[in-house]
């Protein structure tokens, strides 16, 4: 590579040796039949070394865009360097709509879908949900698709890019709707745990935003359908917000969907950034990690009494639901699932010693960390984790036997010796 080429956060260096940019799937198709070793980076959102290789790197968006809508089955058909900002606005304009997008719409969707990246909202599943098959370019250099319904197939979606090279998927569609959303701000943080499920379930998706700190949830995002009924003046002790707000509690809230409940299509108000508003480089380092839903209210608990551990380190810290699904290595397989995010400060060897104390908190409730993000649990407390991790190793021995995609972190924390 002529330059190093950074994670979005800048904090590592990848250790490619060669990087692609392939246009077509024959290209792939080679260049993945001759390397020795090869990852696939998305927008390079992940903030581990999930995507590194000391092989050859490859990028999937320059290939030819690729949006095949089946008006009659409700299908959409991409190729694997889409990004929700691509395709929704093109979805939308024919009259559909996915169930839920990624909180950033620069993403992506073959990575969200990889990494079991997840909306929000008590009934709505993980972003791999709408995936109803997925073509792969396995280590051969040949093309194997797998489709909902196949034995595989479970394996097959949330991969961590373990399996081969996914060059396209298809999704199921919904009709186009609208959503608005309402900000409550300074929420009891009692009254939040006392009603948790109350909360989390009073719109299509719920985002909470606290700072833990002053015994406040600071920020209540609640994104409701648009033939939902008006929100309420008052919410768990909350009060409505009259002016836009950021995420981030003070920071200028240019960027962020519109808020104050006014109504808009799906894609522009169930993310909470705009499309194209990520900045370039992240002043962030991020983790997360996912619990039942039924022992939210106990493990939020746990975290608050060690807050002051971690707060003054914090930028902000969001909380949001996802439904079950079967997927082998979902963080939210076979469990509703909470999912605990923190945006850190870029400062590595502090996030690294209040990791342990989030975790060690958090482990009486089996907390499953985010595939992408940063975590220091010992690989045997990941592995116990997933019953089913069994059946997607032997998967991916079977369709890579040499490991041409497998690396350090799949090696240490997906492949079970």
């Amino acid at each position: 590579m002529t330059e190093i080429l950074r994670n979005w956060a800048g904090h590592f260096a990848f250790g490619a040796g060669r990087f692609h940019a392939p246009t077509n799937i024959a290209d792939i198709q080679r260049i993945v039949h001759d390397a020795r070793k090869i990852r696939v980076a998305g927008s390079r959102h992940s903030f581990n070394t999930l995507a590194d290789t000391d092989g050859d790197l490859l990028s999937l968006r320059h290939l030819e865009r690729r949006i095949d809508i089946d008006s009659a089955a409700h299908t959409v058909t991409i190729d694997g360097g889409v990004t929700y900002a691509d395709l929704c606005p093109v979805l939308d304009a024919a009259g559909f709509a996915l169930p839920n997008i990624a909180s950033v719409p620069d993403f992506t969707i073959i990575g969200a879908a990889a990494t079991a990246t997840h909306g929000s909202g008590t009934g709505n599943r993980n972003l791999a949900a709408p995936v109803s098959a997925v073509e792969l370019v396995t280590a051969t250099g040949d093309i194997v698709t797998l489709r909902r319904g196949d034995s595989d197939f479970p394996g097959a979606v949330v991969n961590v890019g373990a399996l081969g090279v996914v060059s396209a998927l298809t999704l199921d569609l919904l009709p186009r709707f609208e959503v608005y959303q309402n900000i409550f701000l300074d929420l009891p943080f009692d009254s939040v745990i006392e009603n948790f499920e109350a909360v989390m379930g009073a719109g299509y998706s719920v985002s909470l935003f606290t700072h833990w700190r002053d015994g406040l949830v600071k920020e209540a995002w609640v994104k409701s359908l648009a033939s939902a009924a008006p929100p309420p003046t008052e919410f768990f002790g909350g009060h409505a917000a009259t002016v836009p707000v950021s995420p981030v509690y003070g920071a200028d809230p240019t960027g962020t969907t519109a808020q104050l409940g006014v109504p808009g299509p799906w894609f522009d108000r169930l993310p909470h950034g705009r499309i194209h508003v990520l900045p370039k480089i992240g002043a962030e380092l991020q983790s997360e990690y996912f619990i039942a839903l039924a022992d939210a209210p106990a493990a939020l608990r746990a975290l608050d009494k060690i807050a002051p551990s971690f707060a003054d380190l914090l930028i902000v810290s969001e909380i949001r639901t996802i439904a079950a699904d079967d997927y082998w290595i979902s963080m939210n397989q076979g469990r509703a699932s909470v999912g605990i995010h923190f945006a850190f400060r870029h400062d590595w060897p502090a996030v690294s010693r209040v990791l342990p104390l989030i975790e060690a908190a958090l482990a009486p409730f089996a907390p499953r960390p985010h595939w992408g993000k940063l975590f220091t649990m010992p690989a045997t407390e990941v592995h116990a984790r997933y019953p089913h991790l069994g059946d997607f190793t032997a998967l991916a021995i079977r369709l890579d036997p040499a490991g041409k995609f497998r690396n350090a972190f799949l090696s240490e924390y997906v492949f079970v010796d």
